[in-house]
């Protein structure tokens, strides 16, 4: 019913690019290609701004759960109205394109993993939402990338919004918020956590924390956009 409507929507309403309004498409080739990738002076395990590509003081010292996160593209400019059109307007066709983003920066510094799992939603948020824009970006890269995606990890705490908070205030936000669900069993696995935007990281640590506690032998935060 919901996937009819959507066509009928689409006949009615033609998609725009969300960058320049151009007809028919979600993102055109033009406006995709405006989305600039990461810094190559950054970080190379969280994408922070570094001194020649080296390891910033914070990872250097880093003992968490996550091996690293890799991000596709600055939140800003055309990437922030595509995600914001993405998570916010209804706008799930923009999975697709947003995934080819997320696929060329894996293209050009590939991963070792067996599977991709999306950071979830609480279920009263999903319901509000009516989908989870993490998991439709999942499950278009796994499909582009030719590997498994399984929605493994739940939100079982409602937290407040991340927005506005600072680094220790977010970590502290949802510090125990996720878990794996009953019976997911992950030895030995290498797994990339997808998400859509990535601010301080306290969202992808606590989700790594519950695939490490499942058995997973690494786990990479993967996210659309970081930001900085």
């Amino acid at each position: 019913m919901i996937a009819a409507l959507d066509r009928l929507l689409g006949l009615l309403f033609p998609s725009r690019c969300v960058g320049c309004g151009l007809r028919g498409v979600d993102l055109c080739p033009t406006c995709m290609a405006a989305i600039r990738p990461p810094d190559p002076a950054s970080c190379p395990r969280c994408g922070a701004h570094s001194k020649l590509g080296s390891l910033c003081p914070a990872c250097r010292s880093y003992q968490g759960p996550l091996a690293g996160i890799r991000s596709a593209c600055i939140y800003e400019g055309v990437a922030r109205r595509a995600i914001h059109a993405f998570k916010y307007r209804h706008r799930q066709t923009l999975a697709r394109p947003l995934a080819l983003v997320l696929a060329r920066e894996m293209g050009r510094r590939p991963l070792d993993l067996d599977m991709l799992v999306p950071v979830p939603l609480h279920p009263r948020r999903l319901a509000e939402r009516g989908y989870n824009q993490s998991g439709l970006l999942a499950r278009e890269l796994a499909d582009l990338l030719g590997c498994m995606n399984l929605d493994l990890l739940e939100r079982h705490k409602r937290t407040a919004s991340q927005a506005g908070l600072q680094a220790a205030d977010r970590k502290a936000n949802v510090r125990g918020a996720f878990r794996c669900k009953d019976g997911v069993d992950l030895s030995g696995h290498r797994i990339g956590l997808v998400d859509d935007v990535c601010t301080t990281g306290a969202t992808m640590e606590d989700c790594a924390r519950a695939l490490r506690e499942a058995g997973a032998a690494i786990v990479w935060g993967i996210a659309l956009a970081r930001d900085l």
